[in-house]
């Protein structure tokens, strides 16, 4: 069934705001294609072809295993979860298929940068802060390299990534990461027009 405003939160947004964007597969570069299906590989843990929210849910209680979260900081991440995939097409009920993941990922970064031109808040920093309430380990406000670590544990990604997400998310180069700077690679990773200088920071596992 073809994604529309009828069965998809984003596309619901951007029509009722008056945005009248439509996918189409030839904007994308094909290693964005391939990087955003791995992710979707991931994410959907029994192969069926179909990813469920209690799939996606399955990280945030990894997560809750490796830090020392409270019950309020896992379930305000939970909740952020979510919203966040909700708005990226996972039906509560029916899920996600493959075949349509890659443009309810589309279609949700147009969202995401509607939402940034009207002032609105951002889903990606809803995500991000609630994981990074969960990093701060230390509650110095910032999220350092070990605790980096323990997101790509989490993430089941090669902890080695720490270093080239950590070299290329700190910008103000403070040895520190701070919200803004986390989202901002977030955003560039996922959402914008593929770029390969982006290309190593899970050490290559998308």
């Amino acid at each position: 069934m073809p994604l529309d405003e009828t069965n998809n939160e984003s596309y619901r947004y951007l029509r009722s705001v008056g945005n009248k964007w439509q996918f189409n597969v030839e904007d994308l570069h094909p290693k964005m294609i391939q990087r955003l299906y791995k992710r979707f590989d991931t994410f959907d843990l029994d192969c069926d072809g179909k990813m469920m929210m209690d799939e996606i849910l399955y990280w945030p209680d990894r997560m809750r295993q490796l830090v020392n979260a409270t019950d309020e900081q896992v379930e305000k991440m939970r909740e952020a979860v979510r919203v966040f995939f909700f708005n990226k097409g996972v039906d509560p009920v029916n899920g996600l298929t493959r075949e349509d993941w890659v443009e309810a990922n589309r279609v949700f970064a147009e969202a995401e940068r509607e939402r940034e031109r009207r002032g609105e808040p951002s889903l990606i920093a809803l995500l991000s802060n609630a994981y990074y309430d969960v990093l701060d380990d230390d509650g110095d406000g910032t999220v350092d390299i070990d605790e980096l670590k323990t997101m790509m544990k989490a993430f089941d990604v090669p902890q080695e990534a720490a270093y080239t997400f950590f070299e290329k998310a700190d910008t103000d180069k403070s040895g520190k990461l701070e919200r803004n700077e986390l989202v901002h690679l977030f955003r560039k990773f996922w959402m914008e027009p593929y770029d390969p200088q982006w290309d190593g920071v899970y050490a290559y596992k998308y």
